[in-house]
């Protein structure tokens, strides 16, 4: 018996510690929250959340669900064990409780680099018929952006194509920007056969997209879209942006999607209504304020609160979206699982499409639905942003209250 009782001991203190160790992880660094919300966390014995008002002074945060987000901005928490033993840091955003108008209507999206963006690299045959690799003993990657030529900005392709030819052959200094670091390199032009001067390195200045406008906010004269960055589709990285503009499209056609296929709006920016000015391109979505509110299907009636994250539940909701040209819908949707905890990316929750008259027209979620705002009772919940590729029924969306932390980010 005793011999039995030797051996449980030390199994159930680790049972003890694994769980601590759970509950402790389950806590997240980080929490977006709206002005009002309280603060809830599942604690076991010992274990303490303290708000931290600076760095010398800690409040104990009395039975683990006192509201501290009375004022908007950020605030500190700390975990502590026994309360001595600091654990854990919460960073909260604090956001004021906001209303939006949900918009659906499809649009377009025109995103002008920072620089030049590095999409690909080649061989340059020069004069003397040899060929040359002038990028071979820099650092230069593909998705690296190039700002600047012998310390003057560069601002589109054309820049950089008058730079390099000025420079007759002599080394020219890059500056370019690789992992959020500016980096700088000496690089000598080849000359051509059609005496012209080359660096083998392929770039791009613009982008060009279609999407759904997920909501505008009338205060700040704001809007939201995509629920997704824009990424650059040869280096696969979100394009970081020196300008964009946002405009009226034209749908031409409907790909209906199917599995292992996704399918997507075809639509035309040519001739097309400005909408507004591209401020930010994230990985939530894009931002921005509009320039012409008259290029928007705005209904006033239809103003609404961002949810709460603890309001929204599984079950029924309706997404809003512009398959034909001029006519928003409301087509039903489920909620299948909620991410409450997730801060870190843009699949917030779980959505299927259940209204026959969506799957009919479009077979589930296509490409520039994303954006399509999502609607339960009577309050925006979020935005759709994906669809799984082998079940175009199934998507996911990502929660309003992160949409509206990027929109202030953008406009402060």
């Amino acid at each position: 018996m005793r011999q039995f009782i030797k051996m449980i001991i030390p199994i159930f203190i680790l049972l003890i510690l694994f769980v601590y160790v759970l509950a402790i992880d389950a806590i997240p660094t980080h929490m977006t929250l709206f002005q009002g919300e309280d603060i809830r966390f599942h604690m076991l014995y010992g274990m303490q959340m303290n708000e931290k008002i600076n760095e010398k002074t800690i409040e104990a945060v009395s039975n683990q669900s006192k509201s501290i987000t009375e004022e908007v901005g950020v605030t500190k928490l700390q975990l502590r064990l026994l309360d001595k033993i600091p654990i854990k840091e919460v960073n909260v955003d604090i956001l004021p409780r906001t209303k939006v108008i949900p918009v659906g209507s499809v649009a377009g999206v025109k995103l002008y680099t920072s620089g030049v963006l590095v999409v690909g690299m080649s061989e340059i045959e020069g004069e003397d018929n040899k060929i040359y690799k002038p990028y071979e003993k820099t650092k230069i990657e593909e998705g690296d952006r190039i700002i600047a030529v012998n310390d003057v900005q560069i601002a589109s392709t054309e820049d950089l194509i008058i730079k390099v030819n000025q420079s007759n052959g002599q080394d020219i200094k890059l500056q370019y920007v690789h992992d959020q670091e500016t980096v700088q390199c000496s690089i000598t032009p080849v000359k051509t056969a059609k005496a012209e001067y080359k660096l083998g390195l392929w770039v791009r200045d613009s982008a060009a997209g279609v999407g759904t406008v997920t909501f505008y906010e009338p205060n700040s004269g704001g809007f939201a879209a995509l629920g997704h960055g824009l990424v650059d589709i040869d280096t696969e990285k979100l394009i970081e942006i020196s300008s964009g503009e946002f405009v009226t499209t034209n749908i031409l056609k409907i790909d209906k999607g199917e599995k292992g296929n996704p399918g997507r709006i075809q639509g035309t920016l040519e001739r097309q209504q400005n909408i507004g000015t591209i401020v930010k391109n994230t990985g939530y979505g894009i931002y921005g304020k509009v320039n012409n509110l008259s290029s928007l299907p705005l209904n006033q009636m239809q103003e609404m609160e961002v949810a709460l994250r603890s309001e929204i539940c599984l079950g029924k909701a309706e997404i809003m979206c512009s398959l034909e040209n001029g006519k928003v819908e409301k087509y039903e949707i489920e909620i299948e699982k909620i991410f409450a905890e997730n801060n870190y990316n843009n699949k917030s929750m779980k959505i299927k499409v259940t209204d026959e008259r969506l799957i009919e027209k479009t077979g589930g979620i296509i490409q520039g639905m994303s954006g399509s705002p999502i609607i339960q009772n009577g309050k925006l919940i979020g935005a759709v942003t994906h669809v799984l590729v082998n079940e175009p029924l199934e998507g996911f969306a990502v929660f309003g209250d992160i949409m509206i932390e990027q929109l202030y980010k953008s406009n402060s």
